[in-house]
């Protein structure tokens, strides 16, 4: 299996959620069924992004965990029905790429794979409709599965462009398989995502870009009319008789409670997916009795995160949302509680996390659709944030025409300096501007604890070594502390500076190495202004920037 690689699957990733991204609204435009509340395209690409955002996290060397890492990603926050039934396709694959043994031709078992990804998604939804992504799936696993064994010498990117084109095809047989595609004269929106992501594999696989529409002499051309009359979102009703709520929530159950609570939910409505294991279950059904649906869950196991969608207060409500937006608003990133107060202090919105708890994309555009803000500036005072930022920033600015700017804050003190800098009178552009200048201005570097013994920019280091590091590059390796501290921020001054900030963490709770190299710079620049807070971050005891 040695073209399994985590990055290969962190490729597919970026891949696909800017494929998703750019098609999102064609997507959700084709979305008529199975209720016409145009947010298909969006689901997929929150759901991919989240996926593309747990395995960004993952720090580890064991690509097989980095795959469960990708998969947990989707489960968790999976966004809607189409969402839901994406995370257990994706499960479903990685979980047969990961069984996969060395003697196994890698092109059988990613068609194998395919095959347990429909498999499984046919499975999980209570009752499978042809003409959805369903079928388009299986169609492309049936491809897949007839290259392998026809060509015995296919390689892998032979089976994925093998099995896109054929996905292509199937979507435009969908119209004939549901007469609410026919009647609306599109394509099926979860379909048309699904080529999408197998474009984008097919990509990452060959650095080639297949075009839906203009597809290769032996694909079928596929039909999008995009009619954005037929969708909810622009008046129409929805389903007449239809169940008016769609319930989520993540399920903490034994396996053994599952058939039990599917049985339970089955007659309450539809659309009903049930996706998970080992424990944990994303839950998506569509009901007239929100309670009943939870009571079934509650019987299973310990629902959590449970999310109530009423359809036409939805669209209602996006409507009132967009009316009655104003003002300015920031969001920040913090890691650690005394850093989330800080920011707070200054009237940001605080989203708490950590190095292993970063948010996703999904819970940033949930932040900035909750602000009521028709200016909002994120502060992600991470890299990896970053990126997830940037993608929710342009949802919101895309549904919502809400102006979101992303300043380019790497570390938690970078944060602190642009905040410290925001004035909501300004104009938004200056605003933004002063932030964004302040915090590149603001140099920083942390001291950390090795885990692991590796070779870095500054030498090879063991466990138990303390580490500097300077705008994100490991520059001394020691045995205390306070020393590589006082370096690091020796180098970090030599630059110049006015004002020195220091941020204790988790592992100097009594801000002892913070107070010690407070002392080390009252006694060697004694002009230079100091500032000592209590972050309480994990992983750096020590945070220091210079301004």
């Amino acid at each position: 299996m040695a073209e399994v690689k985590l990055d290969l699957f962190r490729r597919f990733g970026d891949l696909a959620t800017d494929a998703l991204a750019s098609h999102r609204e064609e997507i959700d435009a084709l979305n008529v069924f199975p209720v016409p509340d145009s947010d298909t395209g969006t689901n997929l690409y929150l759901t991919i992004a989240a996926a593309r955002d747990r395995l960004r996290e993952f720090t580890g060397h064991d690509w097989r965990e980095g795959l469960r890492a990708f998969s947990r990603g989707a489960l968790l926050d999976a966004r809607g029905n189409s969402g839901v039934i994406l995370a257990e396709m994706i499960g479903a694959l990685l979980r047969r790429l990961i069984q996969a043994t060395e003697e196994e031709r890698t092109a059988t078992v990613f068609a194998d794979a395919l095959r347990s990804a429909g498999n499984a998604a046919y499975a999980a939804v209570g009752e499978p409709q042809e003409g959805t992504m369903l079928s388009v799936l299986r169609a492309a696993a049936d491809a897949a599965e007839a290259c392998v064994e026809i060509d015995e010498t296919a390689r892998t990117r032979d089976v994925m462009s093998v099995a896109a084109s054929a996905a292509r095809a199937a979507l435009a047989r969908t119209p004939e398989q549901l007469p609410a595609l026919a009647a609306a004269g599109v394509v099926d929106a979860g379909g048309r995502g699904i080529c999408v992501l197998l474009d984008a594999f097919e990509t990452a696989l060959t650095g080639r870009r297949p075009s839906p529409q203009t597809p290769m002499p032996s694909t079928p051309h596929i039909p999008i009319p995009i009619q954005t009359g037929m969708g909810a979102a622009d008046g129409h009703a929805l389903e007449p008789g239809g169940p008016a709520y769609e319930v989520m929530y993540l399920l903490d159950a034994e396996d053994a409670a599952i058939p039990v609570l599917r049985k339970r939910l089955q007659p309450l409505g539809d659309s009903l997916v049930v996706v998970g294991g080992e424990g944990i279950w994303n839950v998506h059904v569509h009901v007239d009795d929100v309670g009943a649906a939870i009571e079934a869950g509650i019987n299973a196991g310990r629902p959590h995160r449970i999310h109530v969608t009423h359809f036409a207060e939805q669209i209602a409500g996006q409507a009132h949302r967009h009316a009655t937006r104003a003002g300015r608003a920031v969001i920040a990133f913090a890691a650690g509680p005394g850093l989330a107060e800080l920011f707070r202090g200054a009237s940001a919105i605080v989203i708490e996390g950590g190095p292993h708890r970063r948010p996703t994309t999904s819970e940033l555009l949930e932040a900035i659709t909750a602000s009521g803000a028709t200016e909002v500036i994120v502060l992600p005072n991470d890299a990896p944030t970053r990126q997830s930022a940037e993608a929710a920033a342009r949802t919101a600015e895309d549904d919502l025409d809400i102006n979101v700017a992303v300043i380019p804050t790497r570390s938690q003190v970078q944060g602190l300096a642009a905040i410290a800098v925001h004035e909501p009178g300004r104009k938004f552009d200056k605003d933004v501007l002063e932030m964004t200048a302040t915090a590149r201005h603001a140099r920083h570097g942390a001291v950390t604890i090795s885990n692991t013994r590796a070779i870095t920019m500054a030498g090879p280091c063991m466990p138990g070594d303390a580490l500097g590091v300077l705008d994100g590059d490991f520059v001394k390796v020691g045995q205390d502390l306070e020393m590589c501290a006082t370096y690091v921020l020796a180098r970090l001054i030599g630059g110049g500076g006015e004002l020195v900030t220091l941020v204790s963490g988790l592992e100097d709770p009594m801000g002892e190495l913070a107070g010690a190299v407070a002392a080390w710079l009252a006694a060697n620049h004694p002009a230079v202004d100091v500032m000592v807070y209590d972050g309480g971050q994990e992983r750096y005891p020590l945070l220091m920037s210079v301004e």
